[in-house]
């Protein structure tokens, strides 16, 4: 895997870890932002160093989740159960669900990789559990929404 690649994936598995800590604590995106940057980014801890991440990909979906979460929520509600809006999902989904659809709606990345590396990222928070496979079902209803010309079948 090259560099800029596991920056990218870095930054996208960051901006979820920033966007649940921004609902769970009531953080400014700003706020946040700036602690990721100064502390998580690099860092070495007693149990080893965190992924250097691309800084400008990480601000952008977090800024673009941001700015556009009542698009992104509305999105995913489409794609989930009726009985299972957005509010009632796991936090830690619903902050990877509004990563991935700021990606989605505002990237540059082909949608097949931004559902790859998102569900990679459902991985490394639910190793055991079925939500992998949840979230590679809602992202490709997300995805077909928010950019049906990149889906041939």
């Amino acid at each position: 895997m090259s560099t800029a690649k596991q920056m990218r994936s870095a930054a996208r598995l960051y901006a979820v870890q920033a966007l649940f800590q921004m609902e769970a604590a009531g953080q400014s995106a700003d706020a946040v932002i700036r602690e990721f940057e100064d502390h998580r980014f690099g860092a070495t801890y007693e149990d080893g160093e965190m992924a250097e991440g691309d800084v400008d990909h990480f601000r952008g979906l977090v800024g673009d989740a941001v700015n556009h979460q009542a698009r992104i929520d509305q999105m995913t509600d489409r794609a989930l159960v009726e009985k299972w809006p957005i509010a009632r999902i796991d936090p830690t989904l619903r902050a990877l669900f509004r990563a991935a659809g700021a990606e989605l709606a505002e990237g540059a990345a082909p949608p097949r990789v931004v559902i790859s590396e998102f569900v990679d990222v459902a991985k490394a928070f639910f190793p055991e559990g079925r939500e992998p496979k949840f979230v590679n079902a809602v992202l490709d209803h997300m995805a077909r929404e928010a950019q049906p010309g990149a889906f041939s079948d």
